[in-house]
């Protein structure tokens, strides 16, 4: 069965900086999109940014500048690197991923995976 897992988060204090890692880890045949979202108490999930397969990155307004994604293909594995970290930053960071898995004979499925969630403290 397919599953990311994070690490990466902790407490910071403002103008800090962390990096956040995700890796798929069982044997899966193709990763499309990736992306890092997060969730703030009583607030919606939000996406953070995004990344192609080919490299193609967008960012959620309030992070870009400060917020950079990357992916390795080859390891299947994502990274967001966060500097001049902010209070309101401070939420709960979850990895996502469109996965491809072979499901017997010629066939294949697409499905999305969520993580567990890593938590981002950011305080003085």
């Amino acid at each position: 069965q397919v599953q990311l897992v994070e690490s990466g988060g902790g407490l910071v204090q403002p103008g800090g900086s962390l990096r956040l890692s995700c890796a798929a880890s069982a044997r899966i045949d193709s990763i499309n999109a990736m992306g890092w979202y997060r969730q703030a108490p009583g607030k919606q999930r939000e996406l953070v940014a995004a990344i192609t397969s080919g490299g193609s990155t967008n960012y959620a307004d309030s992070v870009k500048g400060r917020f950079t994604i990357s992916r390795d293909n080859a390891k299947n594995t994502m990274s967001l690197q966060m500097n001049s970290l902010k209070p309101e930053d401070t939420a709960v960071y979850y990895c996502n991923a469109e996965i491809r898995t072979y499901v017997g004979g010629s066939r294949y499925t697409w499905s999305r995976y969520w993580g567990q969630g890593t938590q981002v403290t950011v305080s003085s």
